[in-house]
């Protein structure tokens, strides 16, 4: 019977033990591996257009332009953007003409029933870097990289209470463009200890849909030079894209704000003309 508790007493040692153990591993597990995206709330830069009277500095378009084409273009497509668009960044009608040319495209078919290549006109379209969806996501370890056009609005993150009744009145709408900045910038940064990366992917704590994304880090320090002597760093880089992105999803938001600008105007004037009218026709019947 002495033999028996002895054993029983064991037993119940090693299976505390193991539940301490398996606690504790799970514990570190859970802590190890969020389930909510981003780990890192968003870097709020303070953008041109931010606010209800916000407008593109054309300046800073055209370098996103610039690190557009020289860097993403690459991987991403702008299928929505047309280069005749481009004089809303402060181009002229021969510069635009002149980078469009610049580009190759594919077009057809002619009057033989084949296709052809040809300069670029300011009516087409920025070109795809890959023919289809199934040769960019070959070209890219099985996730083809998402089209640019709507990136801006696309990837605005919803904010909680009480931010979100703030942003009625501010007229918050630089979602999309802080999360594209935060992303580029969080490369680099060290994954929390027990955090398991899956191989083949780059962490990134801003990254809004896992731990990890399979883009590495896209530019660095130097690779795009800007002629007008503003920083070459991946920060300013990531914001200059960031901002011309978003003119590529709401390329007419300065007419936009002007038009809601003058309508408010014109609802309080208009009140106001019928409030005094009321009060001049109804000025002698008593109340």
């Amino acid at each position: 019977m002495k033999k028996i508790l002895t054993s029983l007493a064991l037993v119940g040692f090693v299976v505390a033990g193991g539940a301490a153990i398996a606690a504790e591993e799970g514990a570190q597990a859970t802590t190890a591996q969020p389930t909510h995206f981003p780990m890192k709330e968003l870097q709020e830069m303070d953008w041109s257009f931010s606010g209800p009277f916000g407008t593109y500095d054309k300046a800073q378009l055209q370098r996103g332009l610039q690190v557009y084409k020289e860097v993403c273009s690459a991987c991403h497509s702008l299928d929505m953007v047309a280069f005749r668009t481009l004089e809303g960044l402060g181009y002229s009608e021969a510069q635009v003409k002149a980078f469009a040319a610049e580009y190759t495209i594919h077009d057809g078919p002619n009057d033989d029933g084949d296709m052809f290549d040809r300069p670029g006109k300011p009516s087409d379209y920025f070109p795809s870097p890959f023919p289809n969806e199934q040769a960019a996501a070959a070209s890219n370890g099985g996730a083809a990289p998402p089209d640019m056009s709507l990136l801006a609005k696309a990837r605005g993150l919803e904010r909680g209470f009480p931010q979100f009744v703030f942003d009625i009145f501010t007229q918050y709408s630089a979602g999309g463009p802080d999360y594209i900045h935060s992303l580029i910038t969080g490369y680099g940064e060290t994954p929390p200890a027990g955090l398991k990366i899956p191989e083949g992917t780059y962490y990134n704590p801003y990254f809004d849909a896992g731990v990890s994304l399979k883009m590495p880090p896209p530019i660095s320090d130097g690779q795009v030079t800007y002629s007008d002597g503003s920083p070459e760093t991946v920060d300013q880089y990531s914001k200059d894209v960031a901002a011309f992105l978003m003119w590529a999803a709401e390329p007419h938001m300065e007419e936009r704000k002007k038009t809601g600008f003058r309508v408010l105007l014109f609802l309080i004037l208009f009140g106001g003309l019928v409030y005094m009218t009321k009060r001049k026709v109804w000025s002698d019947v008593a109340h």
